[in-house]
């Protein structure tokens, strides 16, 4: 079954590759969607795809890539759209 979530990450996310990283997990993982640095500090992610794939995205975002140190990820299923691929900006 095809799901869609949204996330936010807070914590240290911004410059230190975290999008890059979401970007290259989604990819293996076959979901679509997004990640976007926000003005607060965090990023958010929209994934969309199988749920379990979607589920093991939103566990990853805990650990992020090396130099992240994430302390809140929020999240909540939202409508599942036609999103091509995964982008960052």
């Amino acid at each position: 079954m095809k799901i869609a979530i949204r996330c936010y990450v807070s914590g240290i996310v911004q410059g230190v590759g975290y999008r890059y990283y979401t970007h290259r997990k989604a990819l293996q993982l076959g979901l679509d969607g997004y990640a976007c640095n926000l003005s607060d500090g965090r990023v958010e992610v929209v994934a969309c795809g199988e749920e379990t794939a979607v589920g093991e995205l939103r566990e990853w975002l805990w650990q992020g890539p090396r130099f992240a140190r994430v302390s809140e990820v929020q999240w909540e299923q939202i409508p599942a759209e036609d999103y091509h691929g995964f982008t960052t900006d």
